[in-house]
């Protein structure tokens, strides 16, 4: 369930061409795990899988049988979930619903799963990858809400291509979003805030916004993260966008 190395993943891509060959950008890994967040990930990791997403695994791309995963419960996808202190939060507060999170830093990952045991949560699934892999898989307007916070930045302006909301992203989110479903965006950048506001409405979006200051105020049911904190720390402010699938 790991990811593969660059070259297993070009030679796979070569095998099975139904796969499409994708560059990952950023780091998988940082400093070395503590021997508990090693125990985390070989205990498991693996039964938190939402499923077969390796290619290697399931070349042909079977749609993931989220029905049977999650006891027909609605489902929620997290993308990038960084610590997961989010992603345990909204699990913890929405028993009733079933949360998908991705996250290929695997330092990341082993956080969240510390983070697991210690809130005894157990309706959610974990894709150590990329988010796209897991849109191959997700069947169509089959996610609830879904949510994109604090992204990677980008923020040099050759690598904007590089950033979640363009069109390579949106446009596979979107088709697996069910319609009126909602999608949440924090970012505490400026020019990432403005690319979102061009391009996520040109995917099949309405920006939700009422009043001049609702993109300045948390969300009802919000958990600062760690990266929030450590932008306000720094004098950056947050932002916080919420969308709707027309």
């Amino acid at each position: 369930m790991l990811r593969p190395s660059p070259s297993q993943a070009k030679a796979s891509a070569m095998t099975h061409p139904e796969r499409p060959r994708r560059n990952f950008y950023g780091r998988l890994k940082g400093k070395s795990l503590k021997q508990s967040q090693k125990g985390y990930i070989e205990e498991d990791l693996e039964a938190l899988s939402p499923g077969p997403v390796d290619w290697d695994a399931n070349p042909d791309r079977t749609p993931l049988d989220l029905p049977t995963l999650f006891d027909g419960k609605p489902v929620w996808l997290e993308i990038g979930f960084g610590g997961g202190e989010h992603m345990v939060h909204q699990a913890a507060q929405n028993p009733d619903v079933g949360i998908i999170g991705c996250e290929p830093y695997i330092n990341g990952v082993a956080m969240l799963l510390g983070k697991i045991r210690r809130a005894g949560v157990d309706n959610v699934a974990i894709h150590p990858g990329d988010a796209r892999d897991i849109f191959d898989v997700l069947p169509e307007a089959s996610i609830d809400r879904a949510f994109l916070l604090y992204p990677d930045p980008w923020p040099k302006t050759r690598h904007h291509r590089r950033r979640f909301v363009t069109p390579e992203h949106l446009e596979p989110l979107v088709k697996v979003l069910k319609p009126g479903a909602i999608f949440r965006v924090a970012t505490d950048i400026e020019d990432y805030v403005r690319q979102t506001l061009e391009q996520v409405p040109r995917h099949g979006f309405e920006w939700l916004a009422e009043r001049p200051g609702d993109w300045k105020e948390p969300w009802g049911d919000w958990i600062s993260t760690r990266y929030e904190q450590k932008a306000l720390r720094e004098g950056r402010v947050p932002h916080y966008l919420t969308f709707r699938k027309i």
